[in-house]
């Protein structure tokens, strides 16, 4: 590989996005352009002074796409379900931005998808968010790309801080909980720091005989309950505990919270990743050997008690 060969990366200035991009520059193997809604951030600019373009790219508009991706090697997609602008038609955006890619050229699609929860449940959790991804899949293996790659994030640890992190206990002091609809001892969840699926992706652009013939690779620090959780974290000197609620009072917790909480019974049923977990986690971990930070290294560095 080459640095005059260019990896296109979607949601560039993002999450998984941005984890992707640093990964790329620091391997060095690839020269990055970035595809963003506003090419004219902050953030966006900030690229500039590390030798990344940015473009425009917008999943609203479909005429964006074909020329952010005109010219590249490779292309990193990923879409945000939970952009008020995505919502409605994130597996249709998606469609059109890997049609997208194929149409300008694009050698190498890897794809940030997730389980499809209603074929595994047969058709009693949808979890759309989870799904509407998944149906991306058949268009990227349909649309005739050299080499693809299914990549799948695992339940960011960023949201323990973010949109799940525990809430005060009225009357309680420094006291925190989570209150959530599951049994705290189930270990269904994998989780993971979103920014470190760069190292994966960046190992598949480097490896594409042997990793971009539609391989699914699903990246996990570990294997967590909530008590796994909140165990750690009370060790590291926090004050937490959990309140298991039921599923109609969680539905009213915020909006989108029915959506969680779907997502969380499938979760205690199936796992995060599914039933064929085992085999995708290790084949991520062939790619990445130094491995992911755990839980507690994790919160170690920004969870302050």
């Amino acid at each position: 590989m080459a640095a005059d060969q260019i990896i296109a990366v979607m949601g560039g200035t993002g999450s998984q996005g941005g984890g992707v991009v640093d990964a790329l520059l620091e391997r060095g193997q690839f020269g990055v352009r970035v595809l963003t809604r506003n090419p004219q951030s902050d953030k966006s600019k900030a690229l500039a002074e590390r030798d990344v373009a940015a473009v425009e790219a917008d999943l609203t508009r479909p005429e964006t796409l074909e020329p952010a991706f005109a010219g590249a090697y490779g292309a990193f997609i990923v879409t945000n379900f939970w952009d008020p602008d995505t919502q409605s038609n994130e597996t249709e955006q998606g469609m059109a931005a890997v049609r997208a890619a194929k149409a300008a050229g694009v050698k190498h699609c890897v794809w940030s998808t997730l389980p499809n929860c209603r074929e595994i449940s047969g058709g009693r959790y949808e979890v759309v968010h989870f799904t509407g991804k998944a149906m991306v899949d058949t268009a990227v293996r349909d649309t005739g790309f050299e080499h693809y790659t299914f990549v799948e994030a695992p339940m960011y640890l960023q949201n323990l801080t973010g949109m799940m992190a525990p809430q005060p206990v009225e009357d309680g002091g420094s006291k925190k909980a989570w209150s959530i609809p599951m049994a705290a001892d189930n270990r269904c969840m994998h989780v993971g720091d979103v920014h470190e699926l760069g190292k994966l992706v960046a190992r598949v652009f480097e490896t594409p005989e042997q990793n971009g013939q539609g391989r699914y690779l699903s990246m996990a620090a570990g294997l967590y309950s909530w008590q796994d959780l909140i165990e750690e974290l009370n060790r590291q000197g926090h004050d937490i505990g959990y309140n298991r609620v039921p599923a109609e009072a969680f539905d009213q917790f915020f909006p989108g919270a029915a959506e969680l909480r779907e997502m969380m019974e499938y979760f205690e049923e199936y796992t995060y990743f599914g039933p064929d977990r085992e085999a995708k986690i290790a084949a991520a971990n062939e790619l990445v050997p130094g491995g992911f930070t755990s839980f507690a290294d994790w919160a170690k560095a920004n969870m302050a008690p």
